[in-house]
C-alpha cells in the first residue's frame, strides 16, 4: 500500500538532507530512495514484479532474443555480448553483480567459475588479470584487461562475501577480491604490462598496458566503490581513500560547463584524449549513474546534484526520443537512439531534483526489456537502472563482529 503523505514527507525532507554533505564512510539516511514509489506511486509488488520479469528475461528467458546468461556444463555460466558473439569482463562483472544484488548465488558462483577458467591469467606478466574478451568455448580472444571488468569483479566479490559468506578455493569470495585489490596497484612495466590503476595519478586506467595506459575512460570512475575499498581493503588503504577524492574531481574536469556531457575517452585532466573521439558516446552512458550512485550512498560531493541535473536537463531540451551520441557542446551525432541511455538517465535521478528527473523514472518503468541480436549493453545498463531507481542497488556490509 502506498501512503500519499509518503511522497509529501519525502518532498519536504529530501532537500535539507541533501544540503548537508555526510563525512566520508558515512551513510546518509536516505542512502536507497525507492523512486518508483516514491515518485510514481507504484506498490512494492508492482516493483518486485518488474524486477523478477527482467531477471526472467536476461537469466531464463528465450535463447536467441532475450537471454543473456548461458549455462555450461554442470556448473559454468557465461554473459554473452550478443552483438559480437563473444564473452566480456564487462558482461561477466555485471552479471555477477546483478546476481549478488537480486540474493541469486548459484548463477553467481557459475558465472565467477567460467571468468576464473577462461579469462584468469594464473601467470605472466598479467598475473591476476583476466583477458577481456574470450569465445563462447572459453578461448581468449585478447589477453589484454579492461580495467572496468576488474573493478565490478571486486566489487561484486566483496559484495557476495558480505552477503553469502565465504567458501573455498576460488568461492573465498573474500580472499579472492583482497587478492585482486592487490593485483590492480601492481606495476609490471618491466614485463610490459602496467597496473590496471595508475600509481601516479590515482585514476584507473583504460587497460594496463601499451598507450591506453596513458589515458582513462569516464565511465571506469567508480567513487562509489573505492570509498568501500579504503574501508574494506586489507592493503593500500590511503590509495583507495585519495583514488575515491581524485575521481569526484576528475568529474568535474571532464564535465562540460553547460551541458554535463563528458567524453568516452579522457586525458588524467579530464581534457578529451586526442586521437579518440571527443565525444558522449557509449561508454558514456555509465557516468550519468556513476555520479549518481556516488551521491547517494555518500553525499560527499553537492556537485555532483548540480552535475546530475545539468546533464538531465541538457537531455530534456533534446525532446523525448534524445540522441545516445553527442559533442560534448551538445551537437547530436546522429538520431539513433539506447534504452541504457535512458535508463542511465533515469538512474541519474538519485541525485537529481524531482521535478526534472521523473519523467524519465516514468520512462524507465514503462520501457521493456530490450531483446534481439543487440540486447547486452542495453540490456545490462536497463537492468542496472531498474535495481538503481527502485533501491534494490545496495551496499552488502560485512557481517558484525
Amino acid at each position: 500500500m502506498v501512503f500519499p503523505g509518503r511522497a509529501l514527507l519525502a518532498a519536504a525532507i529530501l532537500p535539507l538532507a541533501a544540503a548537508f554533505v555526510f563525512g566520508a564512510g558515512t551513510p546518509p539516511p536516505d542512502r536507497y530512495p525507492n523512486l518508483f514509489a516514491d515518485w510514481l506511486g507504484k506498490s512494492q509488488l508492482e516493483i518486485d514484479a518488474k524486477i523478477n520479469g527482467a531477471w526472467k528475461h536476461f537469466f531464463q528467458g528465450e535463447p536467441q532474443y532475450q537471454r543473456l546468461y548461458f549455462p555450461v556444463s554442470d556448473d559454468m555460466a557465461y554473459i554473452a555480448d550478443t552483438g559480437n558473439e563473444d564473452v566480456r569482463t564487462e558482461g561477466m562483472s555485471y552479471g555477477m553483480m546483478l546476481a549478488v544484488q537480486t540474493d541469486h548465488k548459484a548463477e553467481f558462483d557459475r558465472l565467477w567459475k567460467w571468468a576464473r577458467t577462461h579469462m584468469y591469467h594464473a601467470e605472466g606478466p598479467r598475473k591476476g588479470y583476466f583477458a577481456w574478451h574470450c569465445r563462447y568455448d572459453g578461448t581468449q580472444i585478447d589477453q589484454g584487461s579492461a580495467s572496468d571488468g576488474e573493478e565490478w569483479f571486486i566489487m561484486a566479490l566483496l559484495f557476495a562475501s558480505n552477503r553469502w559468506g565465504d567458501g573455498q578455493g576460488i568461492f573465498n569470495y573474500r580472499a579472492e577480491a583482497q587478492a585482486l585489490l592487490k593485483a590492480v596497484l601492481t606495476d609490471r612495466r618491466g614485463e610490459g604490462v602496467g597496473s590496471i590503476f595508475n600509481l601516479k595519478e590515482k585514476q584507473v586506467t583504460f587497460v594496463p598496458s601499451g598507450p591506453g595506459s596513458q589515458f582513462t575512460d569516464p565511465s571506469y570512475h567508480l567513487p562509489a566503490f573505492y570509498e568501500l575499498w579504503a574501508q574494506w581493503s586489507d592493503t593500500d588503504r590511503a590509495f583507495w581513500s585519495e583514488a575515491t577524492k581524485i575521481s569526484r574531481e576528475f568529474f568535474r574536469k571532464a564535465a562540460h560547463k553547460k551541458t554535463g556531457l563528458m567524453p568516452e575517452y579522457a586525458n588524467y585532466d579530464g581534457t578529451p584524449r586526442p586521437g579518440y573521439p571527443g565525444a558522449f558516446r557509449y561508454d558514456a552512458f555509465r557516468i550519468l549513474h556513476n555520479v549518481a550512485l556516488d551521491y547517494a550512498w555518500w553525499r560527499t560531493d553537492p556537485w555532483q546534484k548540480e552535475q546530475s541535473n545539468r546533464i538531465l536537463r541538457f537531455f530534456v531540451s533534446q525532446g523525448p526520443d534524445f540522441s545516445n551520441q553527442y559533442s560534448l557542446d551538445g551537437k547530436p551525432l546522429g538520431a539513433e537512439t539506447s534504452v541504457g541511455l535512458y535508463a542511465m538517465a533515469a538512474a541519474a535521478g538519485l541525485a537529481a531534483d524531482r521535478d526534472v528527473a521523473q519523467p524519465f523514472v516514468q520512462r524507465l518503468w514503462e520501457l521493456e526489456p530490450p531483446t534481439g541480436k543487440y540486447r547486452y549493453y542495453d540490456g545490462l545498463l536497463y537492468f542496472f537502472g531498474l535495481l538503481e531507481v527502485s533501491g534494490r542497488f545496495r551496499i552488502h556490509e560485512p557481517a558484525a563482529k
